[in-house]
């Protein structure tokens, strides 16, 4: 009986110990915005911590919880056009380049093969193509836009080809309402931007939202990865784990 007892006391008290360690452990609570280990063949551009490697406006720019994160508010600095945060590590030509975003209202977008425009102060600083994403009634999650050049190029849900006089040649990939059913909102997704050749591939948690093969002398075919907040009513966009591989 004394020995049942006792066993009795051990495994009480074994439970209480590992009860009080998983609460006390920080990485319970937070293992979701932990990253996981860097695929073979990718290397990381951010490192969780800061925007070492990245240059933009630290008044819209930081680091929150491991994230690159871009705010704007009623009561914050003014932004007057879109703001961007640039990758320093190069301009990428054909790439795969994976992250994860959350949003909250408003409009983002990962920029691939940008430039800098120069010709009117007034309008955006950088140009060139994106992976669309929105808030709200997410209207251009997973679109591919060419801002301020040859504007969309692929909608949601559209597989297009582009020939060499620039004309368009679309059919349908999916519905773009279903499509939408895999993004998760105000919460983190997985966005996948596949850049080879002439062929464009965004994917969002998995699914293909639009293809694009470009075929047009005009197409941009090497320039800076840059994260975008967009103007218009307060928004929050995140940013976290992203990595790439260049073919």
């Amino acid at each position: 009986m004394n020995a049942c007892r006792a066993l009795v006391r051990v495994v009480v008290v074994c439970v209480a110990v590992a009860g009080l360690a998983l609460c006390a452990s920080p990485w319970t609570l937070a293992s979701d915005s932990s990253a996981p280990p860097v695929e073979e063949g990718f290397v990381s551009l951010f490192n969780g911590k800061d925007l070492t490697g990245w240059d933009g406006d630290q008044r819209y720019w930081s680091v929150r919880n491991g994230a690159i994160t871009a705010q704007t508010t009623a009561d914050g600095p003014p932004l007057t056009v879109n703001n961007f945060l640039i990758w320093q590590g190069g301009q990428p030509r054909e790439f795969e380049l994976r992250l994860q975003f959350r949003i909250e209202n408003g409009n983002s977008g990962i920029y691939f093969h940008s430039e800098k425009q120069t010709t009117d102060p007034r309008r955006d600083p950088r140009i060139g193509l994106q992976a669309d994403i929105s808030g709200g009634d997410q209207r251009w999650t997973g679109v591919i836009m060419e801002y301020l050049k040859r504007d969309v190029l692929a909608e949601r849900g559209q597989r297009v080809v582009i020939d060499e006089q620039g004309r368009k040649q679309v059919s349908s990939l999916g519905d773009p309402g279903e499509l939408l059913k895999a993004v998760k909102e105000k919460d983190w997704n997985d966005y996948t931007v596949i850049v080879r050749g002439e062929r464009t591939v965004l994917q969002i948690n998995g699914v293909t939202m639009c293809e694009l093969t470009d075929r047009d002398p005009r197409r941009t075919r090497a320039g800076y990865l840059a994260l975008q907040v967009h103007v218009g009513p307060p928004m929050l966009v995140q940013f976290r784990n992203i990595r790439m591989r260049q073919f």
